[in-house]
Parts: C-alpha cells; sequence; structure tokens
C-alpha cells in the first residue's frame, strides 16, 4: 500500500522558518515529479512547489519564490519543503503528492497530475 506521510508542520510567528518532510513507503517514486500543495482555510487547494525525478527541475508559486525550497532525497523516498521567512498568508494546510507518468511538465501545477497524496501537515503563521 502506497504511504505518503506529512511531518514538520506547527506554530510559527511571521519572519520564522520551518521544514516540512514527505516520508513515502510502499512504493518508490525516484522516477516521479513530486510536489507541494496547500489549502488555506476556505480556499481552494494552490500549488507550491514541484520537483522533477533527480532533482534538476524545480517550479514555484509566484507567492513563494525566493521563500520556500522544495528537495528530494530519493535514497530516503523523501521529499522536503524549506520554508523560510514564513507570512502569515502561508497558514494552510500542505499536502505533498507523487506525480503521474508519463509526466508532463506543461501541467505542474494541476493537481490532477498527481496521483497519490498524503493526508496534509498543518502550518499556521502567526502575526
Amino acid at each position: 500500500q502506497v504511504q505518503l506521510v506529512e511531518s514538520g508542520g506547527g506554530l510559527v510567528q511571521a519572519g520564522g522558518s520551518l521544514r516540512l518532510s514527505c516520508e513515502i513507503s510502499g512504493r518508490t517514486f525516484s522516477a516521479n515529479a513530486m510536489g507541494w500543495f496547500r489549502r488555506a482555510p476556505g480556499k481552494e487547494r494552490e500549488f507550491v512547489a514541484a520537483i522533477s525525478a533527480n532533482g534538476s527541475v524545480r517550479k514555484y508559486a509566484d507567492s513563494v519564490k525566493d521563500r520556500l525550497t522544495i528537495s528530494r532525497e530519493n535514497n530516503r523516498n523523501t521529499l522536503y519543503l524549506q520554508m523560510n521567512r514564513l507570512k502569515p498568508e502561508d497558514t494552510a494546510v500542505y499536502y505533498c503528492a507523487a506525480g503521474k507518468s508519463p509526466w508532463n511538465w506543461a501541467r505542474y501545477a494541476m493537481p490532477s497530475d498527481y496521483d497519490y497524496w498524503g493526508q496534509g501537515t498543518q502550518v499556521t503563521v502567526s502575526s
């Protein structure tokens, strides 16, 4: 059974940092693109960041560029999201997801192009 389990969320003051992890079990996704999405209260799920299978290509939402960094360790089957200079508007439940195969980089921000999802981890940024 494939499982994606996020961790590392919590409460942090504006300007602070958090590092989210996504541990994958049940199969390897080393050949798949991976992504992070988030859902804020009362809002639709939105794209945050995506990374290619070997880590050479990374895409970010404009709202998080230069503050959040996506990375992965394929030998540990783990995906990360380093979050710096956090803002109250970053408050949301954060989800990791595994991209479909074959992958289409033209659709990296589309939730429908990811077929395995974690349960999410809450990030709350206080002002």
